[in-house]
Parts: structure tokens; C-alpha cells; sequence
């Protein structure tokens, strides 16, 4: 073995010594991979080969709504196991609920013909208008914001010298 290798291997801290829960991270992240597939399939069925209909309908919406909330908890899961066993901090707690007030307001926006408040009434044909597009957008905005609220920028230890 080298001597870069031996330096290498002693600046790693051991596994359980890591400021974050590495398993906890890999299974949040192959969550939202897999949120991102089913959104993906929701949003864009025509990558998949399944776009039958030139409008966005009921089961597209339904498609992509429940994959944006497959990210929100994959993504939640991540940065939750950046902090491991410490408290979230006020901020990363705040950013947390702000990842789920996101994930509603874009929800409802989204199913708006659904629930009755959209522009169309549900027995017709659910439209997907700019005004349920941006409702969306800002719910995806919010939960952006929850989600850099929610990493831990002060997690290194402080070494007294």
C-alpha cells in the first residue's frame, strides 16, 4: 500500500464518527430518484412511450402529484440523516414545514379542477392552465427553500487548537 493511500485512510473519520447517517442518505436519495421517475411519468408521459391524449388529464395530474411527493419525503429523508442523532436546529425545523406547505400548495394548485376551485368543473375534462402552472412552480419554490433550510452548514466540529 502506498503511503497517499495510508494518509488518505487516516484523515476518514470512522463510520461512527461521520456527522451524518450515510445509509439514511443513500435510501432518501434512491427515493427521490424514484419520485423523480413516477414525476417524470406524470409530467411527460411521452418520454415513456405512453402519450395518448394532447391534454394534460386527471391521471397525469394525479401521476406527477404523487411523484413530487415521493421527492418531498426522499428528499426530506437525505437531509434528515445529514444530521444524524443531533436536534434539527430552528432553521432546518422551519425548512421542514416549509417542504410540506410546499408540497400542499402545489398539490392543490395542481388538482384544482379536481377539488372544484379550478377554472373547469371535474365531470368535464381537467384543465392544466398557466394559472395551476404557476401555483405549482411556487409550491416547488417553497419546497426548495425548506430543503436548503434544512442543511446543516455549521455540522463541522469546532477543534481546539
Amino acid at each position: 500500500m502506498s503511503d497517499n493511500q495510508t494518509v488518505y485512510s487516516e484523515n476518514l473519520p470512522p463510520s461512527d464518527e461521520r456527522l451524518y447517517s450515510r445509509s439514511t442518505v443513500l435510501r432518501g436519495l434512491g427515493i427521490t430518484f424514484l419520485g423523480f421517475i413516477v414525476f417524470l411519468f406524470g409530467a411527460r408521459p411521452g418520454l415513456f412511450g405512453q402519450d395518448h391524449s394532447p391534454v394534460i388529464g386527471f391521471v397525469q395530474l394525479t401521476v406527477f402529484t404523487i411523484g413530487l411527493g415521493v421527492i418531498c419525503l426522499g428528499g426530506y429523508i437525505s437531509l434528515k440523516g445529514l444530521w444524524k442523532n443531533r436536534p434539527l436546529s430552528i432553521g432546518a425545523d422551519i425548512g421542514a414545514r416549509l417542504v410540506a406547505t410546499g408540497y400542499v400548495i402545489a398539490g392543490f394548485c395542481a388538482m384544482a379542477d379536481v377539488f372544484g376551485f379550478g377554472s373547469q368543473v371535474f365531470p368535464r375534462i381537467p384543465f392544466f392552465g398557466p394559472m395551476q402552472a404557476g401555483g405549482v412552480i411556487l409550491g416547488e419554490t417553497i419546497v426548495s427553500i425548506g430543503f436548503l433550510l434544512m442543511i446543516p452548514f455549521n455540522s463541522r466540529p469546532n477543534k481546539a487548537s
